[in-house]
């Protein structure tokens, strides 16, 4: 496998949470124990494959003991460590990770902390606070893709409604903009949700953050939206946990993460790259904020009696009750869609699943894009982490789609937004920091115009070629 390398970047609380809760999930489906070591069958992975090149030693193990590269950095003398780069305002939740059972896997010098936390203010993440620690960011993220051989791509997550998320996370995503224009990235993003917040700010933070991304101009890569809402209530529904926590949520999110970016790090039969999903999934420069589902979610004390087959999990993947964003695919239409499949799974059973799905009344496609759908097929099973609530699957599916459904979300939002900006509620926090009233209009702005690109994307071809008709007549 030739090496091309992603670079991951945790920003904030939730960033870095999230990233911690993957990692431990990569480590697991590699192999690598928690000083960092690659092992397979209770011998070093190095040593093994020392004995393969000598010609000595074949196991069935050997697909397992493949080098990692893509998403480790690994030291001459066999010891990997992520290509991670965890940063947050504020050191508490670093720290975990800096005395937690991990402290050895991770490189010290790619956990970044300031001494003043952003108290959920975008401005504070963005402009005053968030200056202090930009520099030594941007040198180790330097020093991190100098590096690397190839570099692929980055992949950030963050949370929208923080202050260090959306400030910070938007000021530096604005700078490798700039400094790396012709790289993918991909972004995993907690969006605030309808009905449950943890600051009564998040509408402003998440207006704020999205709209000076799109005004920063274009860059490669989309955005996956994520809200906590959803991911509780698959928690609750699905996989039976009476009260989840951020754990339960975290390990949902990491097993997206996973099935993303498993054509990566494993060998398949329709592996899809990084600059793919991009490729597949953004339509247009303003519509790149795909939504997720995932499948089969079952507890461990269902998985007795069910057993998951593709057209089943294939289908579960367009329904409500799989989606981790408050959207309803139903109520939109579908753009672009991409099927990533792990496990037992042969690609004429995917060829069999996806007639049914299209014969379904609740998938609508746009009918200027008919055919719609990416497929990707990685025979690893997916590896389920302790205490994630999850039951142990041969096979899984994980969907990622553009749909005018994602303007539902947008809209609540924007709602959200408005009422506070309606009573200029908390305003005088921003502008304390350096920040100007107008950014408010200006982010809102550039937010609402792109949930009317989603919006004008899913009318059909015919009617509006018939409005224009209509118009020139006029």
């Amino acid at each position: 496998m030739s090496s091309r390398e992603v670079i991951s970047l945790h920003i904030g609380q939730a960033g870095v949470q999230m990233g911690s809760a993957a990692w431990e999930l990569y480590c697991m489906e590699h192999g690598i124990s928690k000083d960092g070591h690659q092992v397979v069958d209770g011998e070093p992975a190095i040593a093994k494959r020392l004995s393969q090149d000598s010609g000595i030693a074949h196991t069935d193990n050997d697909a397992a003991i493949e080098p990692c590269n893509t998403f480790f950095a690994e030291s001459g003398s066999g010891k990997y460590s992520p290509r991670s780069l965890f940063i947050d305002l504020e050191p508490n939740v670093i720290d975990v990770l800096r005395k937690g059972d991990n402290r050895r896997l991770f490189h010290p010098e790619q956990m970044i902390t300031g001494q003043e936390d952003a108290s959920n203010n975008f401005a504070r993440g963005c402009f005053s606070i968030g200056r202090t620690i930009m520099e030594k960011v941007e040198d180790r993220l330097r020093k991190m893709t100098e590096q690397c051989d190839g570099l692929q791509g980055f992949i950030v997550t963050n949370s929208a409604g923080g202050g260090t998320g959306a400030g910070f996370g938007a000021s530096l995503m604005k700078r490798m903009g700039a400094d790396y224009s012709r790289t993918t990235t991909l972004q995993l993003c907690v969006q605030p949700s309808p009905n449950m917040s943890n600051a009564v700010v998040e509408p402003y933070n998440a207006i704020l953050h999205h709209g000076h991304t799109m005004a920063a101009g274009h860059r490669r890569g989309c955005t996956f939206l994520f809200q906590n809402e959803a991911a509780y209530r698959v928690c609750r529904q699905q996989l039976d946990i009476q009260m989840p926590s951020y754990n339960h949520v975290n390990a949902l999110l990491a097993q997206v993460s996973s099935s993303l970016t498993s054509s990566l790090r494993f060998r398949g039969s329709l592996n899809v790259d990084l600059t793919e999903f991009e490729t597949n999934l953004v339509p247009f420069p303003s519509l790149r904020y795909p939504l997720t589902s995932l499948a089969p979610l079952i507890s461990v004390e269902k998985a007795y009696y069910e057993q998951p087959t593709v057209a089943s999990i294939t289908r579960q993947c367009v329904e409500k009750e799989q989606q981790l964003a408050c959207c309803d695919p139903a109520l939109g239409k579908y753009m672009s869609c991409c099927l990533l499949y792990r496990g037992d799974v042969s690609p004429s059973m995917v060829s069999n699943s996806m007639r049914t799905i299209r014969e379904m009344k609740s998938v609508q496609f746009v009918d200027w894009c008919p055919t719609g759908f990416k497929v990707g097929i990685n025979q690893n099973k997916p590896v389920i982490t302790p205490d994630s609530g999850m039951a142990s699957v041969t096979r899984s599916a994980c969907m990622l789609y553009n749909s005018s459904a994602v303007a539902q979300s947008w809209a609540s939002t924007l709602r959200h937004f408005d009422m506070l900006m309606h009573k200029r509620a908390f305003v005088h926090w921003y502008v304390g920091e350096g920040m100007e009233e107008g950014e408010f209009s200006e982010a809102a702005e550039n937010v609402l115009a792109m949930q009317k690109d989603y919006e004008e994307a899913a009318e059909d071809f015919v009617e509006a070629a018939n409005d224009d008709e209509d118009q020139e007549e006029f």
